[in-house]
Order: structure tokens, then C-alpha cells, then sequence
């Protein structure tokens, strides 16, 4: 299935469980859904299993939104006491569509207690509530953590799952690797195929060929990464620049960002230290796990500057986290998105893709690790292996079995979509929309690999979809962080191109929209539109900037 393919299914209103290998977009196709939702004005709850996962697709976890904290299960008092929480309540009963990222570290049970939850609050027999659930991830990935005496069970063999009736999208493209030796041995290790000559293979890695950067290297364990980061950070004889993450809101929520993000609290830099970035900027040009070396610190503010391995230099500012609840920010935290990057944990490396990585599997200790860590680079040519051990590559054999249901789900979801005329696959979104009291987003949501979507996609665009979205003029020019009349500029163009119209920009409006209209036109045939000053002073400056360049829009449109 391709990634469009499962866009379109995504938005016909069903549960479903979004899967594929690495690199194949998982994350591209729900943060495409998530903005069409928010397009069509229909309420998503974004959620993930843990918080550093929550970080990357900026929501928060399910433990929190449901509010079962950390509960192993749930009697009647539980449930009562948590719909008695008017912000859980309040949250649950909102939403219309319900996401859940990285679910293969989410245990069985809590899926089971965020159905129950969900049954309880919104006073509904149905799976969920009602919610659409959007499963994301796969099971090859690392499986959920259980406390000691516990028996682990997989999301999918939850009877919450099971009686979601869940449509499966099995993405079958690849956007990170582009090896296909390298491909072969990963799919052989989630067949349980693996073979001598796989070993071989590895064991032949012991060059990476960047000349300029240095790689990565991943381990299992916390201590060890910690030990190189700050062993090779002291080899630097470089003045220290430190910057220290700050937080606003929730303070207990603040803490919970600080703890997850990738990023550390007190992040301590030099010139030549090897870094990673922590989050996506795609119109700056990096994203999560890009890699690079510090060159210097800009001189005006003292922002580090990076080179990245394709010798672009780029200056990394700060920017924030947040746990957005009800379209409203519950806390933020700010820091520089960078963190040393000669080590780092294959835990924290799921989600990233690596431009190059030493791994050492010596003490892998659960399914998945291996490949976790070997999926996370592009090509053998990234890739240096300096141990391993005799179970690393092992994954779960139940977990091999499942994925061939899900592929066959996945076919089976795909021809019968494939067999609908579109015009009755735009009825049944068109249906889902009108039942969750949305409206029908105009445009398309563009579609893209992140590499193809770094190339071509423009400032201008960016703001376009931003306009799309419903989103105010400061609030566009402060999260891009430019000047107001920059992001008034795209607009005219934007309107010139055709891509947007009057009823795209009609909320930007102000209430006395005929009394401000009526005053710029008139001023506008007395002193010429060309520049804003003399019809600001000529209208005595009763009549904001913002007001008189809205207006001398509408004019030109109306004038075309």
C-alpha cells in the first residue's frame, strides 16, 4: 500500500492500524492526516506510548490523556474517579479521532483500560467511545516494557483491538534506506531468516564512508552512552558554550517534557562536538537525527552553527516542545534541538534515521534491538558494527507470524478500496466528516517523501498550509518566526497564484470588516495603493497595518 493509499482510508472515519517497515513514511502519512483533520475542523487527540515519542509527534502520552496514569487496571471506582476529572472528561468527550504512535511499546492491558476509559466517559457501548482509533507502528520494533511478575502482552491481542474492527494500511514504500543489500538483510531479519552470511556481512562493516563526520555509535545501555559523550566532548580544547532548557505551564507536565525530550536540560557544546538534532524544521533544513559538527557559534546571539554530512551549514536556534490539549498549550519547554551525538541509546535512536551509526549489540537484551538499531541508518556504507551478540538479530517469532495477517489485511484493505469509484470513496470521507461536524478541507494534502518534501516545498507553501489551517497572522509569523508583512507577502502571492481565494482568508477578517473596507478603498483612490504609509496617515491612523494591507488585497482581487 502506498502512502497515499492509506491517507485515503485513514480518512473515510474507520479505525485502523498504520504499519510498514522503517522508512517507509509512517510518520509522514499521520502528520498529513492530523493536519487534514485539523483542516476540516475536526478534534484529533495526538498520543503516543511514551513521552519521548509524544515529543516527536507533539502531543502528549496515552496514559496522560486518558488519565489512567499508571495504573495496571481499572475497577468502577477508577473509572468514576477519572471522568470526574473535568480536563480528562472534557478532552476525551471533545475528540472525534483518537491517535496512538509507537504502539508496539504499548502493552495490551492499556489499550484495553484507554477502551474502557474512553466506553465510560463518553457514556458510549461502542469500541473507544465512538473515537476513530489510529494505531501507528510496528511490531518489529521494541516491544513494551513490564514490570517484574508480569506477563507482557502485544497491543493487538488486547479484545480492544479485536473488537475495533481495525483496517489494516501496511505501507510497502521505503524512503531511508537506499541499499538494497542492506534492504535484503532487514527483511530477512523480520522473517527470522537470518543466516550466516548475514553475520558475515556485518562483521565486514568496520569503515564508514564519510570522510568528514564522525558516526553515531549506538548502544543498549544508558552508562555506556553517557561515558562516551562526555569522554569525547572533554578531548575538545574549545571554550564551553552552555544553554539551559526552560519550561512554561503545567509544572508537573513540564517536568514530564523535560525528563523525555531528547535534548538535555544543561547541554554543554564546543567547537568540533559531534551533534544530532532532536526535532524536524524542515524549512530550515534539518530533522530529527540529522548529524553534524559544530563549526562555530554565531556571533550575534551565540547560536551554534552545524555542518551537516552533506556540508551544509546551518544555524540551530532554539526551539519548544508542547503538549497541546484542546487546541490550547498545557506546558512548553525551550532548549537548543541538539544533543551530543558520538553515543547515544538504541531506545532513544527508534524514530530517527541516521545518516551514519557504530552500533555495538554485544549486550542486546530484547527482540528488537538489533533491528532497531541496524534500521535506523540509509546504507551499509553508514554502518560499522563492533559487537554482537549471538541473539541480537533475533525478533519475536509471534510477532513474524502476526505480520503476515497484517500484510494479508493490509491486501485485502487495498483491493477493496482499489475496486470503489472515487466519487464513491469521497462520499464516505465526505460522510465522516459531516458525522463528526467538520467541514470538507479545501486543497489536497500534499503527499511526499520528508526527502522531496525538504526540496520543494518553500516558505511560501509552508505558510499556505498554515493559512489552510485556520491560523492568525502573528501566530503564523512567531511559530516561523518572521516579520508579519513577510507572511502578508506570501499571501499576495499566494492569491496571485491562484492557490488561494477570498473565502481562504475570510476569518482573517476583522469585525467591522465594511467600515474598514470602505475607508481603505477610499483612501486608496486618493493616495495610490503602492506603498502603506500614506493610506495609514491618510486614514489619520485610525486603521491598523494589518487592516489597510487586508483591504488593499481585497481590492486587488476584486480588481482582477
Amino acid at each position: 500500500m502506498t502512502q497515499a493509499q492509506a491517507l485515503d482510508i485513514l480518512k473515510t472515519g474507520g479505525s485502523a492500524f498504520l504499519t510498514g517497515e522503517p522508512g517507509a513514511g509512517k510518520t509522514y502519512v499521520i502528520n498529513q492526516y492530523i493536519a487534514w483533520l485539523l483542516a476540516a475542523k475536526i478534534p484529533v487527540a495526538v498520543t503516543a506510548s511514551t513521552g519521548i515519542a509524544a515529543t516527536h509527534i507533539g502531543g502528549m502520552t496515552i496514559h496522560s490523556w486518558s488519565g489512567i496514569g499508571i495504573k495496571d487496571s481499572l475497577n468502577n471506582y477508577d473509572l468514576e474517579h477519572i471522568a470526574g476529572k473535568e480536563k480528562v472528561s472534557k478532552r476525551i468527550n471533545k475528540a472525534k479521532v483518537l491517535v496512538m504512535d509507537e504502539v508496539s511499546m504499548l502493552d495490551g492491558k492499556v489499550v484495553d483500560m484507554v477502551d474502557k476509559v474512553c466506553r465510560h466517559v463518553r457514556n458510549s457501548s461502542e469500541p473507544f467511545g465512538g473515537l476513530q482509533v489510529v494505531f501507528v507502528g510496528d511490531f518489529f520494533q521494541l516491544p513494551p516494557v513490564t514490570r517484574q511478575g508480569n506477563t507482557m502482552r502485544y497491543a493487538f491481542e488486547s479484545p480492544a483491538w479485536q473488537s475495533a474492527n481495525i483496517l489494516t494500511c501496511y505501507i510497502d514504500e521505503q524512503y531511508r534506506q537506499e541499499d538494497e543489500l542492506f534492504l535484503s538483510l532487514l527483511k530477512s531479519i523480520r522473517k527470522n531468516e537470518i543466516e550466516e552470511e548475514h553475520y558475515t556481512l556485518l562483521a565486514e562493516q568496520k569503515t564508514i564512508d564519510y570522510e568528514d563526520i564522525e558516526p553515531t555509535q549506538l548502544y543498549t545501555h544508558n552508562a555506556d552512552v553517557d561515558a562516551v559523550n562526555q569522554t569525547e566532548l572533554k578531548k575538545l580544547s574549545g571554550a564551553a558554550h552552555t544553554f539551559k532548557m526552560s519550561g512554561i505551564g503545567n509544572k508537573q507536565v513540564v517536568e514530564g517534557l523535560m525528563r523525555n525530550c531528547l535534548s538535555p536540560e544543561v547541554l554543554e557544546l564546543k567547537e568540533e562536538a559531534m551533534v544530532m538534532c532532536t526535532k524536524n524544521n524542515f524549512e530550515t533544513g534539518y530533522v530529527n537525527g540529522t548529524m553534524g559538527r559544530i563549526v562555530r557559534f554565531d556571533s550575534r546571539e551565540g547560536w551554534p552553527v552545524i555542518k551537516t554530512t552533506d556540508n551544509r551549514e546551518i544555524t540551530i536556534k532554539p526551539t519548544s516542545w508542547e503538549v497541546i490539549e484542546n487546541d490550547k498549550i498545557r506546558a512548553s519547554i525551550e532548549q537548543i534541538p541538539l544533543r551530543l551525538a558520538w553515543a547515544i541509546t538504541v531506545h532513544k535512536s527508534q524514530g530517527m534515521s541516521l545518516d551514519a551509526a557504530v552500533i555495538d549489540l554485544s549486550r542486546a537484551f530484547v527482540y528488537g534491538q538489533g533491528y532497531v538499531a541496524l534500521s535506523r541508518v540509509r546504507t551499509l556504507s553508514g554502518l560499522k558494527v563492533d559487537g554482537m551478540h549471538p541473539n541480537a538479530l533475533q525478533v519475536d517469532p509471534k510477532i513474524v507470524v502476526q505480520d503476515e495477517r497484517f500484510r494479508s489485511e493490509s491486501d485485502s484493505a487495498e483491493n477493496t478500496f482499489n475496486e470503489m469509484e472515487e466519487s464513491s470513496l469521497n462520499e464516505l470521507q465526505e460522510q465522516f466528516v459531516k458525522a463528526t461536524g467538520g467541514t470538507m478541507p479545501k486543497g489536497d494534502v500534499t503527499v511526499a517523501p520528508v526527502h522531496e518534501r525538504l526540496e520543494k516545498e518553500s516558505t511560501t507553501d509552508i505558510t499556505y498550509r498554515f493559512i489552510l489551517d485556520g491560523k492568525k497572522i502573528n501566530e503564523i509569523s512567531k511559530e516561523r518566526e518572521l516579520k508579519d508583512q513577510t507572511v502578508w507577502g506570501h499571501i499576495e502571492s499566494l492569491l496571485e497564484q491562484g492557490k488561494l481565494s477570498q473565502k481562504d482568508v475570510e476569518y482573517l477578517l476583522p469585525s467591522n470588516w465594511p467600515v474598514v473596507k470602505k475607508a481603505v478603498y477610499k483612501a486608496i483612490d486618493k493616495v495610490g495603493d503602492e506603498f502603506l504609509k500614506p493610506i495609514y496617515e491618510e486614514l489619520n491612523e485610525e486603521h491598523a497595518y494589518d487592516e489597510i494591507r487586508l483591504a488593499r488585497l481585497w481590492r486587488n482581487i476584486e480588481n482582477k
